[in-house]
């Protein structure tokens, strides 16, 4: 499938929708088959414990496959979650940004499946995986 909309243009698309969370997200990979979405850590992402919280890795998660879904649909602003699990199975690093790889598995006309890998990049296994379902308005 060939992609509909670019790195620059997510990354305006974001900008203009949800400038609220844009500052804190790097694409730094694109293709069909992938995206990999970098979240900065800052203090505001950070538990007790020296760890990242859990809605920050949630947060990047999502951003990734909607990203990623918006990369071969286009730009619609109102795919919406519909269904999130994530296994948390690491400690990320506090003092370091956490990096996820997204895959969409499947790529229906009301549907989308996804699957993400985060890593902390200071780490070589990842910290948590997920897998999220978004539904896809029709058009018109």
């Amino acid at each position: 499938m060939a992609l509909k909309m670019n790195a620059a243009e997510l990354t305006a698309f974001l900008l203009d929708e949800f400038p609220q969370v844009a500052d804190e997200f790097d694409i730094r990979d694109l293709s069909a088959a992938r995206l990999e979405v970098a979240l900065r850590v800052g203090d505001k992402h950070l538990r007790p414990g020296g760890t990242v919280s859990g809605p920050s890795m949630f947060a990047l998660a999502d951003v990734a496959a909607y990203l990623h879904i918006l990369s071969l649909i286009g730009p619609k602003a109102l795919a919406v979650t519909t269904n999130c699990g994530i296994d948390f199975m690491r400690k990320p690093s506090a003092g370091a940004d956490l990096l996820c790889k997204n895959e969409v598995v499947k790529l229906g006309r009301s549907l989308a499946v996804c699957q993400s890998l985060i890593y902390s990049t200071d780490q070589t296994q990842p910290v948590a995986r997920a897998n999220l379902t978004y539904a896809i308005p029709r058009d018109g």
